[in-house]
């Protein structure tokens, strides 16, 4: 008899994608998780109920863990949708919804607002910010120097400088990778 449930055959399809992506036949993957070939294949079509050590040796064969392979899927985040904040110029693309290694997020920033040395006031906290400049050019205040940085240029610096950026001949587009603070103090409204 087989089991019902939209996630059930979620686990059961991840199971078999990442056995088949790994080249693995029914009897290579029973070998490394310590079931028959037979248990398997019923795992893998519903026909046998999948028990919590089952699952745990199976995910610990493919190189995977229990939570990744019960993850609940919701289709609405696969679109990332843009951000924008008006008063400070700058449409946002989150392109990583957790955290990464070492505690860093991935986004693209679209900047529409000039900066201006004396006007906009400059930002220090902890870390490194690092950018590249997908389009446009970006004005990078770092301390005493102004920066211009073009389309297909990057920088990294360190954020205890007093920075500041923008643009000032028309948006620039930025895939920027930002610490834990950094996307506090650049991101603030967004998360």
């Amino acid at each position: 008899m087989k089991q019902d449930g939209d996630l059930d055959g979620l686990v059961r399809k991840r199971i078999r994608g990442l056995r088949v992506a790994q080249g693995w036949s029914l009897d290579d993957l029973a070998a490394r998780c310590y079931l028959s070939p037979s248990t398997l294949s019923r795992i893998e079509t519903g026909h046998r109920r999948i028990s919590l050590d089952q699952l745990s040796s199976i995910a610990r064969a493919l190189g995977t863990s229990i939570d990744q392979l019960v993850e609940a899927v919701d289709d609405e985040d696969v679109v990332i949708r843009p951000r924008h904040d008006a008063s400070r110029g700058v449409t946002t693309w989150m392109l990583s919804r957790q955290s990464g290694p070492h505690d860093v997020t991935v986004a693209k920033m679209r900047i529409t607002k000039p900066v201006r040395r004396g006007v906009d006031e400059l930002k220090v906290h902890p870390g490194r910010d690092w950018f590249t400049v997908l389009s446009g050019t970006l004005t990078l205040l770092l301390g005493e120097r102004t920066i211009r940085v073009e389309a297909g240029q990057a920088a990294e610096f360190s954020t205890m400088i007093p920075h500041a950026f923008g643009t000032d001949d028309g948006p620039a587009e930025i895939l920027c990778v930002l610490d834990h603070e950094g996307q506090r103090t650049h991101l603030r409204e967004l998360t």
